[in-house]
């Protein structure tokens, strides 16, 4: 996956009707590719849950739940497809629906059901006896969903949810999202907890609110549904625009480091940080923007903490804060084209008077980026677009005074409202990362990545930032929303595939190295 849009629950039911009214495309149709799709993608995914010795296939058994709704439809055929192709055997499975068909219904959901009564399959209306079965296609509701679940529906979720919690089986497989997700889901309505999501184009963006997000699993998205042309033709007169975002899509939106790029042209990132206490903080800021590429890394601290930044700096140039104060307004050596303020800092008095300086240079279009502390000594303050916010939830909630479940459970709205108030480019941190800016673009990272679920992350992430943003200044490209998405991506790129409780400053080693391969040298081009 690299870059794709993600659409709202009336967008994706209008791009559905406009496949049958403008693509001639009939629903059967769609929901039977897509049921074959969803087979096919999670057999190659899972192909353990299928290579069961004979003498042990009932372990294997599949059922599937349908409500009435193409949802329904898309897991009934994906049932029907795991038949066909040899993966369960037709009198393992089942098939629970929320209401027998009428004989003349032929909605797509009715011709599924009747063609697994046409194989032998097991059918019935919903009961919560599915515990032999070690598969559960989920297809109960979908985003087209109003308003939570009900009457059997909560039942069944209910039932499924606290099997899950006890044992390890079923193994749960959602279609398109968990049921009980819908653009409105809140906190307090139920949801199913899946194991894996088989996620439909075109993905929907109520599946990435970081609350729905854990109830999704494995996200896998379901491809070869609709021609990419006309995907692309109805994406563009679409109003929203959300965009999900991996590091291969991200990182080609900045410019790869020339062979004869000298240390100025790759940038000046100054960075205040650090209090007694708090030392670690700085030094993961500072290695952070290293490994990102800064051409120059200036670390401003106080002078208490000068002795032990500098003895572990590396190869950040370590200030004493009254140094710094003094020799830049008699006579500046640098000129920073990108401030960082915030991790491990503090909230003192003292800290105003550099805020006060760095949003000034904000101003003129200096790129400045505030963590933690910094940002909660900024509330109330309007930005001029050239500011990065980086909260996590419990910051976020105490600089805008929302509870955090609010911004977690209905991000999107509220991001989007906040960067254009403040005139800044909020990159809210959590197990996703969504990135809002003042122009109404939004960006989501999926994370689900737990080693970053360590104090220093949200310090290395920043330092990461004030390093492209740097670079993009001197470049006279810089765009908040671009340097977020992608200091989000490239921070994720480096945490995957670690199976290990690591150091900040490990983890740096791994954004180096990702950073690299992509914009130094030859290999940038590759």
């Amino acid at each position: 996956m690299s870059q794709t849009m993600l659409l709202s629950a009336v967008m994706a039911r209008d791009m559905d009707q406009a496949a049958v009214a403008e693509w001639s495309l009939s629903p059967f149709a769609l929901v039977e590719t897509a049921g074959r799709n969803c087979a096919r993608v999670f057999v190659e995914a899972f192909p353990a849950l299928f290579d069961i010795p004979r003498p042990c296939a009932r372990a294997r058994r599949v059922m599937a739940l349908a409500g009435s709704g193409n949802n329904g439809a898309d897991a009934l055929l994906m049932l029907r497809a795991l038949i066909l192709m040899g993966r369960v055997d037709a009198d393992e499975c089942g098939a629970l629906i929320n209401r027998v068909p009428a004989p003349d219904d032929a909605s797509p959901v009715a011709l599924a059901f009747r063609a697994l009564q046409g194989l032998g399959v097991y059918t019935n209306t919903y009961v919560e006896e599915v515990w032999d079965y070690s598969i559960i296609i989920d297809g109960i509701t979908g985003t087209g969903l109003q308003g939570p679940l009900r009457g059997d529906a909560v039942r069944l979720v209910a039932s499924l949810n606290a099997r899950k919690a006890t044992f390890d089986v079923p193994f749960v497989v959602s279609v398109d999202v968990p049921s009980g997700c819908f653009d409105e889901w809140l906190p307090s309505m139920p949801l199913l907890r899946a194991d894996a999501t088989l996620a439909i184009e075109p993905l929907k963006a109520a599946l990435y609110k970081p609350l729905v997000r854990v109830a999704a699993g494995t996200i896998l998205p379901i491809g070869e549904v609709f021609a990419p042309k006309q995907m692309a033709l109805f994406f563009r007169r679409t109003e929203q625009r959300i965009e999900l975002l991996d590091w291969e899509e991200a990182r080609r939106r900045i410019s790869v480091i020339k062979p004869d790029a000298y240390k100025y042209e790759r940038g000046v990132a100054e960075i205040h940080a650090g209090s007694v206490g708090s030392a670690g903080a700085a030094r993961i800021a500072a290695q952070g923007a290293l490994s990102a590429g800064a051409g120059i890394t200036r670390l401003i601290v106080d002078d208490a903490l000068y002795p032990i930044a500098a003895a572990n700096a590396g190869g950040a140039m370590v200030v004493p804060a009254s140094v710094a104060m003094v020799s830049e307004a008699s006579a500046p050596r640098f000129e920073s084209d990108a401030i960082l303020l915030g991790p491990g800092w503090g909230r003192g008095a003292d800290r105003f008077a550099a805020l006060e300086a760095a949003l000034a240079l904000e101003a003129t279009g200096i790129p400045l980026i505030l963590d933690a502390d910094a940002i909660a000594l900024a509330k109330g303050r309007v930005f001029h677009g050239n500011a990065i916010l980086t909260p996590h939830a419990g910051e976020f909630a105490a600089y805008t005074d929302l509870h955090k479940e609010a911004a977690l459970a209905h991000p999107y709205p509220i991001l989007t409202t906040l960067a254009r108030e403040k005139q800044a480019t909020i990159l809210f941190k959590s197990h996703v990362l969504i990135i809002a800016a003042p122009d109404g673009r939004v960006g989501v990272v999926d994370g689900m990545t737990p080693v970053l679920g360590a104090g220093g992350s949200g310090d290395l992430l920043a330092g990461v930032c004030v390093a492209l943003a740097a670079r993009m200044k001197r470049a006279d490209t810089f765009d908040g929303y671009i340097c977020a998405t992608c200091a989000a991506a490239l921070l994720i790129e480096a945490a995957r595939g670690v199976n290990a409780f690591v150091d900040p400053l490990d983890l740096a080693t791994r954004v180096g190295q990702a950073a690299g391969a992509a914009w130094l040298g030859q290999q940038a081009h590759a």
